[in-house]
């Protein structure tokens, strides 16, 4: 019997798994700022070298796909040879023999039908049709906050500047300090090197120190008025610009407090009422009004707004709930993750003392639902999904939280009824099992397992499968919308003067988004209202040092431990110490001056 021997790994091996961590890296922070031919190709090449080459499609036609490629990126060819790609493409992903060929054309079957502008201007001009930001952080902001230039001030100690350089493109540093999901540490170059830099933690560690910092001066007044319908980050972004512009601007809010969700989907152990009152503090200290309690459609019309105010900017959220359409829906101890979490806004109790609890959905509502419940006095909170805990949609962050602080989440467990006793108290959930199958846009499909339904037992149900829109009082006064969401022209206009932004438009989303949203509406509604105002910061930042750049740990923000936080609303996270935020800053790139490669030059290729 021959042995076997236990082998080091060659040097040739060390090397390539080097290589292949750092092209793992690389590509997690390339995708914005890259020439997407570029991309597609090298991807291409990447197949290529991995195929057995047996099949032709494989063996002839990656090949004949990749020199396509090369040839339309130096801009040689026409249509015809964009036509030769895709049929040739479409061949091999039909009669590849395994998944590297079908894998491959499809990238570039992809490729073709979400740029093929791109496409089409490199074989006419030799670039790209779209206009790259070569910073990637700035580009993945929604709200393209210049976050180099104000890591640079904070590094520098200049808190103050750091904050007035945020409010140019960001009216919520406080809030964004907190619960900005950071889209912008997803491309972070330094990940290059180890971890992206903890962008929103520096947000808010320059906002703690700066304290108070006044808001710019406003703009002569135009004499043009503007109604903003609905108190949110998003109508509050474009009443602050709009009256930073110079118009008058009222506000419309139905609720109580100013916030939107904010303030009513946002629990204060993440968010704290005295950063988000801070921040609408300063904004409205720019001299905008505001009517609470005012319910458009029966306090006053639609109508009245166009022919009081020269604009009107409806930005009303997503404040309805989803309903599970189940039986047992209607019962006592049955609530929505709105409902929940509105009440708590408004300060009112949810005593849940000594009750079991099921939670229903996999979003960041339905974490925030799992964990408020905890703090309500739940003796036990479950989380029902029916996908996989890797298929939530929620940050894995406030999964994990979650988890840490008692909640069990069951995945792959979709609702079938709510089960009540006599007196239409809930007794328990009656779920089915899923298992996980082919994927269905992006995620695997969960379908039924063929095994018998079980039973959950609690005493109360809350509902967190999504938001609505409230949106037929709009629609009756002549707003055009479809499934709820209002269909706004490119620049957020719904035609007469008014425009529309945020959740009511692109559905649930982020507050960046929002904030984004009302952003582009009070531009584009300066430029209807006759003005071209540019929104400006003054502040002057630092040059950048040039130094070598050290493979450098990430410093994450501590939270209170998970025994003491589950018990109140207090804030959760811990800042940066001064030492870390100085490190931090210190790990940033400087991306707006360095590293910045062909598309600088206003070129595609750097080779």
């Amino acid at each position: 019997m021959s042995k076997l021997v236990f082998q080091e790994k060659s040097p040739t091996q060390s090397a390539l798994g080097g290589l292949y961590e750092s092209l793992s890296r690389r590509t997690q922070a390339s995708p914005v700022g890259n020439c997407p031919l570029d991309v597609c190709a090298s991807y291409l090449r990447m197949c290529r070298a991995q195929s057995c080459g047996k099949c032709v499609p494989c063996r002839i036609g990656l090949s004949t796909l990749s020199n396509l490629l090369d040839k339309i990126a130096e801009g040689e060819g026409d249509e015809s040879t964009l036509e030769l790609l895709e049929n040739t493409a479409s061949v091999i992903a039909d009669t590849a023999d395994c998944a590297i060929g079908y894998e491959a054309a499809d990238s570039v079957l992809q490729a073709l039908s979400g740029f093929r502008d791109d496409f089409i201007s490199h074989l006419k001009k030799g670039v790209c049709s779209a206009s790259f930001s070569s910073v990637p952080c700035v580009s993945r902001c929604p709200a393209h906050v210049d976050i180099p230039g104000y890591i640079a001030l904070a590094r520098e100690g200049r808190y103050a500047d750091a904050v007035r350089l945020i409010r140019k493109d960001n009216p919520f540093p406080g809030v964004c300090g907190l619960v900005c999901e950071h889209p912008c540490e997803e491309s972070c170059r330094r990940t290059m090197v180890d971890a992206p830099v903890n962008i929103r933690a520096i947000k808010r560690f320059a906002v703690d120190m700066a304290g108070q910092v006044p808001v710019p001066a406003c703009a002569s007044s135009t004499g043009k008025t503007v109604a903003v319908v609905g108190g949110g980050p998003s109508g509050l972004t474009a009443a602050y610009y709009l009256s930073l512009m110079g118009h008058k601007v009222t506000v419309f809010e139905k609720r109580k407090r100013l916030g939107g969700m904010l303030r009513y989907g946002i629990p204060a152990y993440r968010l704290p009422d005295a950063y988000l009152d801070a921040d609408i503090s300063r904004i409205l200290s720019t001299g905008i009004k505001v009517n609470m309690g005012m319910n458009i459609g029966k306090d006053m019309t639609l109508t009245q707004l166009k022919h009081d105010y020269d604009s009107v900017y409806i930005s009303i959220g997503a404040h309805g709930d989803n309903k599970l359409e189940v039986d047992g829906e209607d019962g006592k101890g049955v609530f929505s993750a709105v409902e929940m979490l509105s009440h708590i806004g408004d300060g009112g109790a949810f005593d849940l003392t000594g009750k079991s609890v099921v939670v229903i959905g996999g979003g960041n509502v339905a974490m925030d639902v799992t964990r408020t419940s905890l703090r309500c006095g739940a003796k036990s909170v479950k989380c029902v999904y029916r996908r996989r805990i890797d298929d939530m949609t929620a940050m894995a962050e406030e999964v994990d939280g979650a988890m840490a602080e008692g909640a069990e989440i069951l995945p792959l467990a979709a609702p079938v009824k709510i089960l009540l006793d006599e007196q239409e108290n809930v007794k328990g959930l009656l779920i089915q099992p899923q298992m996980i199958s082919v994927y269905d846009r992006g995620r695997p499909k969960p379908i039924a397992a063929k095994t018998e339904p079980e039973v959950v037992s609690c005493d109360v149900v809350i509902v967190a499968i999504g938001q609505s829109i409230q949106s037929k009082t709009f629609e009756k006064e002549g707003i055009p919308a479809k499934w709820g969401k209002f269909l706004t022209n490119n620049d957020a206009s719904l035609g007469e003067g008014v425009f529309a932004g945020g959740d009511c438009v692109f559905g649930p989303e982020t507050v960046i988004r929002a904030i984004e949203a009302g952003k582009v509406a009070a531009r584009n509604m300066d430029t209807y209202l006759g003005f071209h105002h540019e929104i400006t910061a003054d502040v002057e930042i630092p040059a950048p040092a040039a130094k070598r750049t050290l493979p450098c740990g990430r410093v994450n923000n501590d939270e209170r431990q998970a025994g003491e936080r589950k018990n109140d609303f207090a804030l959760m996270e811990k800042p940066l110490r001064i030492e870390e935020a100085v490190q931090e800053c210190s790990r940033c790139l400087c991306c707006d001056h360095y590293g910045m490669g062909s598309m600088k030059e206003g070129r595609c290729h750097s080779w």
